[in-house]
């Protein structure tokens, strides 16, 4: 008598969806560091990640496989770099999104229906929410703003595009609430997290023989402005300090004996902090939130028409060792800045360096167990 075969049919992956807004390069990075603890602890999990953010700096973050989906939802702020702000041509942007909004809607619902995505995981597109509704599929978010609080603080034309957003963002099933956070009132259900960053990838003493690094920690400095840098940095203020070394990953910047340009994409800013002795740097979640993690004490440059700005530097002054500086004293000053010491936290309170662990374990217990414990 002949044995009857029975084919079985493999179960697909548990797949996540992970969207990130297209604004420089800080939420790809910081979803890109929670993929890939998600991508550590559960290799199973098939990753989609949408953003129109490089594949390279993803690949800077995640060792593993993962589904690159070139798609942006949202405008962020149109800018020339990462100061200089164009409310018109975002004003005008955010117009071509709304008028197209049901398709784009529909057709990512139809990709994430298709791919039997299980949960989706976004920082912090406004449409995503709307997206995971129609495909009926449990959307959660992770941020410290929303894009909601930037423009209703522009006032003006923006108020009925911020009132759009928080509508999108009620439909959101569990905010994780990052540090130096905003209130993120349009979320309903809100669970704090703590910091979200990479985790430096090389031995420190390795990159110091590697880049010739012979200046101590106290006078290493690291010059980061985000993915969309400055147009102008004062890099003949670095003549002032021939003692110092200065790192910058500005590929544009003049070849200067105190001056090393990090070029290969391998390297993230991250892995270059347990060096320095501080960064300088523009308000930033993502650049802020490493530092935070890895006791590097931050520069920072104020920024007050940036709804986030005063929120981030406030966070700084509680949590790091800090020095807040005006953009006259970068830009027109002789940096004698460099000669103070950074102030110490004004808090004693501890930030929670656990962000990516406490993220990830949610969506692995979520996609495997089924639990949203």
């Amino acid at each position: 008598m002949g044995v009857k075969l029975v084919t079985v049919k493999p179960m697909p992956r548990p797949t996540l969806y992970l969207a990130a807004t297209g604004h420089g390069f800080g939420h790809a990075v910081r979803i890109a560091a929670v993929a890939a603890t998600i991508q550590s602890l559960c290799p199973e999990i098939l990753l989609i990640i949408a953003t129109n953010a490089p594949r390279w700096l993803l690949e800077a973050y995640l060792d593993g496989d993962f589904i690159h989906r070139q798609r942006s939802f949202d405008v962020g702020v149109i800018q020339s770099d990462s100061l200089n702000m164009d409310r018109g041509a975002t004003f005008h942007k955010w117009q071509e999104i709304l008028a197209q909004e049901k398709f784009l809607i529909t057709s990512e619902a139809d990709f994430l229906k298709v791919n039997q995505v299980g949960l989706v995981l976004a920082d912090i597109p406004p449409l995503v929410p709307e997206i995971a509704k129609a495909a009926g599929v449990p959307c959660w978010m992770m941020s410290n703003f929303g894009w909601d609080f930037i423009y209703r603080d522009w006032g003006g034309e923006f108020e009925s595009i911020a009132d759009r957003i928080s509508q999108s963002y009620s439909l959101c099933d569990r905010l994780f609430r990052l540090p130096l956070h905003e209130p993120l009132k349009a979320f309903s259900h809100i669970e704090d997290a703590g910091l979200t960053g990479g985790n430096p990838k090389y031995n420190p003493e390795a990159l110091q023989i590697q880049f010739g690094f012979t200046k101590p920690k106290q006078k290493t400095v690291l010059l980061t402005f985000g993915g969309l840098g400055l147009q102008q940095i004062p890099y003949q203020s670095l003549a002032k300090f021939p003692d110092w070394q200065f790192i910058s990953f500005d590929r544009q910047a003049p070849d200067l004996d105190n001056l090393t340009k990090v070029i290969d994409p391998k390297y993230r800013p991250v892995d270059f902090m347990p060096l320095c002795g501080r960064l300088i740097s523009k308000p930033g979640y993502s650049t802020f939130a490493e530092a935070l993690r890895l006791d590097c004490p931050i520069t920072s440059l104020t920024r007050d028409d940036f709804a986030e700005g005063p929120v981030l530097l406030a966070g700084i002054r509680s949590h790091g060792y800090h020095q807040i500086i005006s953009p006259a004293e970068f830009f027109q000053g002789n940096w004698e800045f460099l000669n103070q010491d950074p102030l110490p936290p004004q808090s004693t309170q501890q930030l929670d360096k656990n962000g990516n662990e406490t993220i990830a374990k949610s969506v692995i217990n979520y996609l495997i167990n089924g639990s949203t414990a």
